[in-house]
């Protein structure tokens, strides 16, 4: 994507640079007059070749701007969709968070419904099962970050 636009212009240089060899090569044909009949009005002795090679340098400087305003309108669009991608990761990064404390107050009632003396001992069961919840938290959180990394960098 990024070497689209240079190579277009390297390309325009190449027609520009092309036509304007053709054209002092050819100058006396170019400047030949010619008989131009536009239906209702007829002009003689006007240039017919280099009016011709004008209006084909200006088709390729046409088309050049249409290429780009399209590439422009394409990188709008990604960066349309990217913004809307952050958005998204944004409020799924919320919500989970928000998971993540529900998960602990649930945890936090099922201690205080077992009886008071549960929830300070510690036994193997419960200390596994909170190391897998942070292995699981610290592994979304990673995850995230480098979404939002990608994101930012496509921002950019």
């Amino acid at each position: 994507m990024g070497y689209a636009h240079p190579m277009r212009t390297v390309v325009l240089i190449i027609i520009v640079v092309l036509a304007a060899i053709f054209a002092v090569l050819n100058r006396h044909a170019l400047m030949f007059g010619h008989t131009l009949s536009l239906g209702f009005v007829t002009y003689t002795g006007v240039p017919l070749g280099l009016i011709l090679l004008l209006t084909a340098l200006l088709l390729a400087l046409i088309f050049y701007f249409w290429a780009g305003v399209s590439r422009l309108r394409a990188q709008a669009d990604s960066a349309r969709l990217l913004r809307d991608m952050e958005a998204l990761r944004v409020s799924l990064d919320s919500q989970e968070g928000s998971r993540f404390a529900q998960l602990q107050t649930y945890i936090d009632e099922r201690f205080k419904a077992l009886g008071p003396g549960t929830a300070p001992t510690r036994g193997p069961e419960l200390e596994a099962l909170e190391a897998r919840i942070d292995a699981l938290q610290r592994d979304l959180n990673v995850q995230l970050a480098q979404i939002d990394d990608y994101l930012k960098r496509r921002l950019r």
